[in-house]
């Protein structure tokens, strides 16, 4: 077993994005989310490996080209010659850094911390039969998502195709506010206070299981809740749940809920969106709050400041919404449903893999 700080080093960048400007260039600098622009400059010669040390995405790995840069909120990992440089990238994405993260409002992680993780250190040709074995998976894991980014642009044309342009409406559908072919309301508040004592424990979505398109079940919180809270607020099939803020770019975010957990309610932060199907059908609506007019309706009155943006019911009751013939949005709904069968097969490849590299990450670095 070795220790990090004795096979790698590290450097600082002091590159802001509003640096940037007037840099047009060749060479690629990269942030927390990955590239960002080619500039006329660079600050590593070789490859290397880049971590983000502040804010959104800390502690994520990027193995990242020679002759490229980063920003300030990442710092530069550079192996020294014991160690292969994607084998060194998988380790380091196998160790558990989120335990050196700190700071409140702004996370940070710093190398004087994390450089005590240890990881195994065989020859240079096992490391690089090991580095090999994981990019074979991590392709195809790339692969298996670029396939279902495919399945959503091809839903995002096909709605087009379909009902034109949602800002110009070419084929002048009736447009109607969201309140006269919905029933909207707010959620629970967590933390509320209550003089019923016949309280009970029920599965609540929060913000977080709230995705642009989709329901992200990978942590269900549960809260007491009063019984006639549990009817009032209790999820049906194909309700749609839409967020009140959050980023800008995010804002009015919804997703079909098709199968909530018995009892399911949501927070306070959540509307829950309950379409009259004879009006508007929740396949439609979910891909309709994807496109131009509701977003750019939704950034026109929302609140703002730093970085969050926010709506309040009002807004949402108002939301001028396109109601093109019901059989057409069947049409839509059917075409969805069949990508979703190719979606499922295609998710279910990729947890196996996501698995595979699971296990043979443990094999290889515990």
């Amino acid at each position: 077993m070795a220790r990090l700080g004795d096979v790698c080093t590290k450097g600082t960048s002091n590159i802001a994005q509003k640096d940037l400007e007037g840099h047009g260039g060749n060479y690629p600098i990269y942030g927390a989310s990955g590239f960002i622009a080619n500039v006329d400059f660079y600050q590593q010669e070789n490859p290397y490996i880049a971590v983000v040390k502040d804010g959104a995405g800390i502690g994520r790995i990027m193995k990242l080209p020679a002759k490229s840069s980063i920003i300030g909120t990442m710092q530069y990992i550079i192996p020294n010659d014991t160690v292969d440089i994607s084998y060194l990238a998988y380790a380091m994405e196998h160790m558990n850094l989120s335990k050196y993260f700190t700071g409140a409002t702004i996370p940070h992680i710093y190398f004087k911390d994390y450089q005590k993780e240890e990881l195994p250190l065989p020859s240079l040709d096992e490391q690089r039969k090991i580095a090999a074995v994981l990019d074979k998976v991590s392709d195809l894991i790339v692969k298996r998502r670029q396939q279902l980014d495919k399945l959503d642009e091809m839903v995002k044309a096909r709605f087009v195709e379909m009902f034109g342009d949602t800002i110009y409406n070419p084929y002048n559908w009736p447009t109607q506010q969201l309140e006269e072919m919905a029933d909207i309301v707010s959620g629970i508040t967590k933390g509320r206070k209550t003089k019923d004592q016949d309280l009970i424990e029920v599965p609540y979505m929060a913000v977080s299981n709230v995705k642009d398109g989709y329901i992200d079940w990978t942590t269900v919180k549960t809260i007491l809740a009063t019984q006639s809270e549990v009817e009032q607020y209790h999820l049906l099939p194909d309700d749609i749940l839409m967020t009140e803020g959050g980023d800008p770019d995010k804002l009015g975010r919804g997703a079909i809920i098709q199968t909530p957990p018995e009892n399911c309610i949501h927070q306070n932060h959540i509307f829950r969106v309950r379409l009259n199907e004879k009006l508007l059908l929740p396949c439609y609506f979910a891909e309709f709050l994807k496109h131009q007019k509701a977003k750019q309706y939704f950034l026109r009155c929302a609140k703002q400041t730093t970085g969050i943006a926010s709506i309040n019911m009002r807004q949402l009751k108002g939301l001028p919404t396109l109601v093109p013939p019901l059989e057409l949005q069947n049409q839509f709904t059917d075409y969805v449903a069949q990508t979703e069968k190719t979606e499922a097969t295609i998710n279910r490849s990729l947890e196996k893999l996501e698995t595979l590299k699971k296990a043979l990450m443990q094999e290889y670095f515990e």
